[in-house]
């Protein structure tokens, strides 16, 4: 089963999320309905910016945890390799 690590956005270069899921779609959902409490919600945080698969949770959490630790600017050249214009990527996993 594959297992994703996600960064959303609140607008380009706005603040930044990251989280970890095994179904990248009801997640994603999940923020922009914003059925989640919490930071999501309250920095209206629902833009799919970037995303990678992982094959296992335990590499999923691993990498979660270091991109969390990154400095802002190396997240966001992370996501501008893939991603320069900022779309919203929920639309191409539909």
């Amino acid at each position: 089963m594959p297992y994703f690590v996600y960064m959303l956005a609140s607008k380009p270069r706005g603040t930044l999320y990251i989280g970890v899921t095994n179904d990248l779609v009801r997640r994603v959902h999940e923020h922009k309905t914003q059925r989640c409490d919490g930071f999501t919600q309250r920095y209206d945080v629902h833009q799919l910016v970037w995303f990678e698969t992982t094959e296992s949770i335990q590499a999923a959490i691993q990498r979660e945890k270091q991109l969390k630790n990154w400095k802002r600017d190396w997240k966001i050249t992370l996501i501008e390799k893939d991603n320069p214009v900022w779309d919203d990527l929920y639309s191409q996993i539909l």
